[in-house]
Order: C-alpha cells, then structure tokens, then sequence
C-alpha cells in the first residue's frame, strides 16, 4: 500500500497535500459531492486558499477538479489518502488502548502524528493491538493492500420510529461532540432505539440502555448505524 511519493520527477507530496486528500476521501463518503466550501469548512481554511491547492494536487493528478461541479480523487490520490487514513486510525487505536488517551482527543493527536509514521513502526503497532479493523470511534482501518471493509450503513437520522440499531462509527472531527456521545452513551457496538421523531424537522427521541435522550439533526446526523438493522422492528421491553 505505501504509495512512492516522489517518482518520474513529480514533486514530493506534502503535508498539506496528505492533509486535503484525506478530507476530501472522508467527504467523498459523506456526502457524495465534493465542494470547495466543504473542503474549506472541514479544514477551517478560505475557499481561495482550497481552490489553490485543488489546482496543485489536479497538476499532479491526484484529483479531477471540475468548477461547479466538484472535486474527486483519482486512483493514485485515493490510494495516498488510504495510506494516511490507515496511519491515523492505527494510531487512534494505539493512543486509545495503549496510553489511554480519552476517546474525544485521539483525532486530534492522530493528526499530528500520522505524517511520519514509518513502514517499520506502522507494523509494529498493527501487530501490537492484534491487526484491529477499526479505530475507537468505529472506523474501518484500510488494510496494507489498501483495502477497506466495510458494513453498509446509514445515518441515524434516516432510522424510522419503533427501529433498534447498532452504532457501527461516529463521525469524529469534533471533540466536543464525541465527548457528547459518549455521555450519552453512544459508542461503536452500542444499540439505539429510535422512539419517536418530532415534526418539523424536530429532534429524535431515542433509548440507549435504559435511558432515553433528544438529539437534534446534526448530532442524528453524525452516527452512523448498520443498514441491514433498519428494517427490524425494536424488541418489546419485558
């Protein structure tokens, strides 16, 4: 899977660079159509400062960039960006498991980290933590062949009213909503029961355990749960 990052005279492949690719393959997922503004907002940067980068990283042909019509990784951008993924989410796991490190920060760090992180000490801690497939927010870890499996599935806000699900991951970028997730308990693995959903594009009531809670639209929106639990009706309670 380790891409060469400097071949045929093509420029070495930066940071930065590593940076967009990951972001616009997580938003590739996510929402389907790539946009400057999302890439912008995700990064925390300017448009015109996206609209620069998109032509450098089109140059190199790892993006087909089309104006109005939004931005898609080429197989070579898809497979550096699998590289850093697989690198970071390795690294969450090892930070989270290993050290300890809470649960809401592992991003944050794994971002800092994941760029210089060898061959060598990448199978290092592969082996360490028993080649996981998924980091502790529920993310699949590509594998070295870059490869990802995957379960199909769907965002809670999509889940009809009397429905029990399994969180399969949650979206990460935010730590002050992981930390929210997790006191209600909403974790990888955890089974949610949609209750009722308000009208007017109101909140969710759900059940998680005994325990029943409210989530609005862009919280429902960030946990992902297994299509293949969506068509089962919830258990009745004894």
């Amino acid at each position: 899977m380790r891409q060469q990052r400097r071949a045929g005279g093509r420029p070495a492949i930066t940071q930065a660079m590593e940076d967009y690719l990951k972001v616009i393959y997580a938003l590739e997922r996510e929402e389907g159509r790539v946009t400057t503004q999302a890439i912008a907002a995700r990064l925390g940067v300017q448009s015109p400062s996206v609209t620069n980068m998109l032509k450098r990283l089109a140059a190199l042909h790892l993006v087909e960039h089309q104006p109005y019509r939004g931005v898609r990784l080429t197989e070579r951008g898809r497979g550096i960006a699998l590289e850093v993924i697989r690198h970071h989410r390795l690294l969450e796991l090892f930070l989270a498991e290993v050290l300890d490190y809470p649960w809401e920060a592992v991003h944050e760090e794994a971002d800092r980290l994941e760029h210089g992180l060898s061959e060598e000490l990448e199978s290092w801690i592969d082996a360490r933590l028993g080649y996981p497939t998924a980091d502790p927010h529920g993310h699949p870890i590509p594998r070295v062949d870059g490869s990802l499996p995957e379960r199909p599935c769907v965002r809670l806000d999509g889940v009809r009213p009397g429905r029990a699900v399994e969180v399969l991951h949650v979206a990460d970028h935010d730590r002050e909503q992981l930390r929210y997730l997790a006191e209600l308990g909403i974790r990888p693995g955890t089974r949610v029961e949609v209750v009722e959903r308000l009208p007017f594009e109101g909140p969710l009531r759900i059940r998680v355990g005994d325990r029943e809670h409210y989530v609005g639209p862009s919280l429902s929106r960030a946990v992902y749960v297994a299509a293949e639990g969506v068509g089962a009706p919830a258990p009745e309670s004894e």
